[in-house]
């Protein structure tokens, strides 16, 4: 068996395949030195944010490269949607597996394109390695936000509802579709896992309305945590009320338990939805579902009016 072409030194590669997505932003450099120069914007916070994706935990190691490396920006971006934070410009890192030669890395810089486009970034700067474990890949992504307006944990109150954007349970079952654990006959849902949708377009609702707000990555039960301890303050939660794709809903009728199955759709990770805290004054919103209050202390799940034991219920990196 051939090893896989390496292409070019890693110079050359830099140049050919990461220089054009700078998009001739003058902050780059040309990707010439080891830096980049971020001047400040008057009025603004730069809002920065960084994750790792690592073949066999974060994405299939089959998956094709341009579709790992639109996930790795769209993980970014749904932190900054949490944030309120209008998306700049990234740094990226790659430790190319030893599987992974040219004609994939010209495929992963495609990938980045066609995002870098469709979200408006620039690349700014980064690294390249070679490793002899699996593929893994890193972002750092930064984003602006009006000065002191950008959208924390921490920020919610006694009183406030906890909403949530979209359908929750997707990505969880996206997950078990891509590694063979249920049928996924269209491919819907592995699409769903491979390829998330950041919520930017919920950044004008959230610097109207909220007062705290997480992306959904850890599974909601989980990041509604995070966000009840940031704030010290308590939570409950009504798992009754959560909003639920066909596909969600198809999944839970064939379950023999109903609780169980919406604290699994609950806890899985992968939705990239923002759940976030509002006064009850807020304007609804038509993507926005409410689940749940914020109260003084304690942290409650309910289920048909029935309070349920739980844990962390999310996705632990040990």
């Amino acid at each position: 068996m051939s090893e896989p072409d390496p292409g070019p030194n890693e110079f050359e590669q830099i140049a050919r395949l990461f220089r054009p997505l700078t998009r001739g932003a003058p902050e780059a450099l040309d990707l010439l030195d080891d830096a980049a120069v971020i001047p400040s914007r008057p009025g603004f916070d730069l809002v920065v944010t960084k994750d790792v994706l690592v073949a066999g935990v974060h994405f299939l190691a089959n998956d094709p490269p341009e579709l790992i490396a639109r996930k790795l920006l769209r993980v970014n971006l749904s932190d900054l949607a949490a944030k309120g934070a209008k998306p700049y410009g990234y740094f990226l890192g790659t430790s190319w597996s030893p599987d992974f030669g040219w004609p994939e890395r010209q495929a992963f810089a495609s990938g980045l394109a066609l995002d870098g486009e469709a979200f408006d970034l620039r690349l700014l700067g980064g690294d390249t390695v070679s490793t002899t474990g699996p593929l893994t890949v890193s972002a750092t992504m930064l984003g602006w936000v009006a000065s002191g307006k950008t959208i924390r944990r921490g920020g919610a109150h006694p009183g406030d509802l906890v909403m949530v954007s979209g359908t929750i349970g997707d990505g969880g079952l996206a997950w078990l579709a891509a590694v063979g654990k249920i049928a996924d006959a269209d491919g819907a849902l592995l699409r769903r896992y491979q390829l998330p949708v950041p919520r930017l377009d919920l950044i004008p609702f959230l610097l109207d309305h909220a007062n705290a707000a997480a992306d959904v990555s850890d599974g909601l039960i989980a990041d509604s945590g995070h966000i009840a301890r940031a704030s010290h303050v308590g939570m409950r939660l009504d798992l009754s009320r959560l909003p639920l794709s066909s596909m969600g809903k198809a999944w839970l009728a064939a379950q023999s338990d109903r609780q169980a199955g919406l604290l699994r759709l609950s806890s899985l990770g992968d939705d990239y939805e923002i759940v976030c805290t509002t006064s009850v004054n807020a304007s609804k919103h038509p993507d926005m579902t409410v689940i749940g209050e914020v109260t003084a202390a304690g942290f409650e799940i309910q289920i048909d009016g029935m309070s349920v034991s739980v844990g962390s219920r999310g996705w632990l990196h040990t």
